[in-house]
C-alpha cells in the first residue's frame, strides 16, 4: 500500500472535468467535479426556504462549470442569472455534474432532510 504524505494528498489533481456540448449555447462547457467546500455549499444551500429547493440546477450549474484551469465561471452571486437560461442546456450540465459529483435524489433528499 502506497501512504500518502500531507504535501503528496494536497498536490493530487482530483477534481477531473468532463466537456459537455450545449447546443443550445452554441459551444462547449467544462464540467467539473466538486471541492469539499462547493460540496457543503451545495448541500446547504438546499436547506434554504423552508425545505424547498430553489434553483437547485442553477445551483450546481454554477458550482461545477469551469475554465481550462478548473476555477468556476460562475460565483454565487450569478447563480438567478444562470438560473434564466435555458432549462434544457441545464439540464444538461447538471446531468453530468450529478454523474462526477456522485449526487442523485437519494444525496439531494438526504442534504435536505440534514
Amino acid at each position: 500500500m502506497n501512504i500518502l504524505s500531507k504535501d503528496a494528498i494536497l498536490a493530487a489533481d482530483d477534481l477531473p472535468r468532463e466537456t459537455v456540448i450545449i447546443p443550445e449555447w452554441g459551444g462547449e462547457v467544462l464540467v467539473r467535479t466538486m471541492s469539499g467546500t462547493d460540496r457543503d455549499a451545495f448541500e446547504a444551500s438546499l436547506l434554504e426556504k423552508d425545505g424547498r429547493m430553489e434553483n437547485v440546477r442553477a445551483r450546481l450549474v454554477a458550482l461545477t462549470l469551469c475554465d481550462s484551469q478548473g476555477d468556476r465561471l460562475f460565483d454565487d452571486s450569478e447563480i438567478a442569472a444562470l438560473g434564466r437560461k435555458s432549462a434544457r442546456a441545464l439540464d444538461r450540465v447538471f446531468s453530468v455534474a450529478q454523474r462526477l459529483n456522485g449526487i442523485g435524489v437519494d444525496q439531494v433528499d438526504a442534504a435536505k432532510k440534514g
